[in-house]
């Protein structure tokens, strides 16, 4: 029989299941993601650092764990929660199962939940602090629980950033831009996508000065996506606001966040966030809507925006603000992920209206 877990939430429910996954206990925000596939590019994300996440598909792992689909050096969620967990994959690339890949790098997780009902108790209270455990009862877990800072008091950025400059390989001389990415949790297909697009790509860590920045030369500048409350990122926003017309920046969730605070405006943090591979938004500016990628869960606050700044992106949900554009500035930006992972590839569109500004201002 498999050893026994649990899923401790902080209004004191308590879900027991099987563990999978590393024998430890892991702390963190409790989400949920309603993409179908794409749980490896989830377990990897950095923008899911300080998370426990749950995946709404009820089966995972059924095409195992490869080399290809990984979106950064590790697994950045403290936790991952399913209802079912494959054992015997199905995949011709598939190197490992699930379960041992949590466990290879000291992740818990639990299965066998009924991630229907936590999903539906996560959108009715909104997304709360939890543990998983498979070491304690669950009257210690809670108590643990209490003892635990908040994700809203947590400056992840600077535990999933580089801790130093890098290139992504390999640079090309006849390259056509070369393009700054401010890393506060990049994934890689978003280098991958630049890349491709014939840019020389430097990542610089988040703590990078301006001037260290400008000093890659680029001929533009993305500020990535990342975990976190953008309110904390002062550093981060300061930095942002000398970089605001030294070359042109497209800013990518939370890149939009720490931009939207560049220019004066506030952010606040949504009931249950936005996570998964559908979810509706309007561009303005052609008028079409587009199905999107997203992993967030704060918004900018549009009527906290300059007169200078145009919102050019809306979620068809909710109304918020998916996307701005400086109105005198050659900067972008947008809520959702233009580079997928997973999900929908319709909004690779938005790296070439980016290159084309910067195209424009070179």
């Amino acid at each position: 029989m498999s050893p026994k877990a649990i899923l401790a939430l902080e209004d004191g429910a308590v879900f027991e299941g099987d563990a999978i996954g590393a024998a430890t206990t892991a702390v963190g925000e409790v989400v949920f993601n309603t993409s179908m596939t794409g749980y490896q590019e989830m377990l990897t994300d950095p923008s899911y650092a300080g998370q426990i996440v749950i995946p709404t598909y009820p089966m995972i792992g059924n095409y195992g764990i490869n080399q290809q689909d990984v979106e950064s050096r590790r697994i950045q969620v403290r936790g991952f929660v399913v209802r079912q967990a494959c054992d015997e994959p199905s995949h011709w690339g598939s190197q490992s199962t699930l379960h041992e890949y949590l466990a290879s790098q000291g992740i818990p997780g639990v299965a066998g939940l009924d991630t229907r009902a936590i999903t539906r108790r996560l959108r009715s209270k909104g997304v709360m602090m939890g543990v998983v455990t498979g070491e304690m009862s669950p009257d210690a877990a809670l108590e643990h629980l209490r003892r635990q800072p908040s994700y809203g008091a947590l400056d992840l950025v600077r535990e999933v950033s580089a801790a130093k400059q890098y290139i992504w390989p390999p640079e090309t001389p006849s390259a056509k831009y070369r393009v700054a990415v401010v890393d506060l949790g990049v994934k890689y297909n978003i280098l991958r996508i630049l890349k491709a697009k014939g840019c020389n790509v430097t990542a610089v860590p988040c703590t990078a000065s301006a001037d260290e920045v400008l000093a890659t030369k680029p001929d533009g500048i993305v500020i990535s996506p990342g975990p976190g409350d953008p309110a904390l990122l002062e550093y981060l926003v300061a930095t942002t606001k000398k970089l605001m017309g030294r070359a042109p920046i497209f800013g990518i969730c939370l890149g939009h966040q720490v931009l939207g605070h560049a220019y004066g405006g506030r952010t606040f943090k949504l009931k249950f966030g936005h996570r998964g591979g559908n979810h509706p938004v309007k561009d303005r500016v052609t008028g079409r809507v587009h199905i999107t990628a997203q992993n967030h869960g704060y918004a900018v606050d549009g009527d906290s925006l300059p007169s200078d700044v145009e919102v050019t992106h809306v979620n068809l949900n909710d109304g918020t603000v998916e996307g701005m554009r400086h109105k005198g500035l050659p900067i972008m930006s947008i809520q959702y992920h233009s580079e997928a992972s997973p999900g929908p590839m319709d909004n690779v569109y938005m790296f070439d209206r980016f290159l084309d500004m910067v195209g424009t201002h070179k």
